[in-house]
């Protein structure tokens, strides 16, 4: 119970709201009601054909 960070990947943008200053995300967003969200590009490492 305290600070904890936690990342989730996957989670669709569906609306920027600019008049309000929302963000409307399509997932499961982890976290306490009225927590702070931080939200980056994602950075996913591409597989090459044949590698294991």
């Amino acid at each position: 119970m305290g600070d904890e960070t936690t990342t989730t990947q996957n989670l669709d943008v569906v609306r920027v709201d600019e008049v309000r200053q929302l963000l409307l995300v399509r997932g499961a967003v982890p976290g306490a009601k009225n927590g702070h969200v931080v939200v980056r590009p994602a950075v996913k490492v591409k597989v090459k054909k044949g590698a294991q």
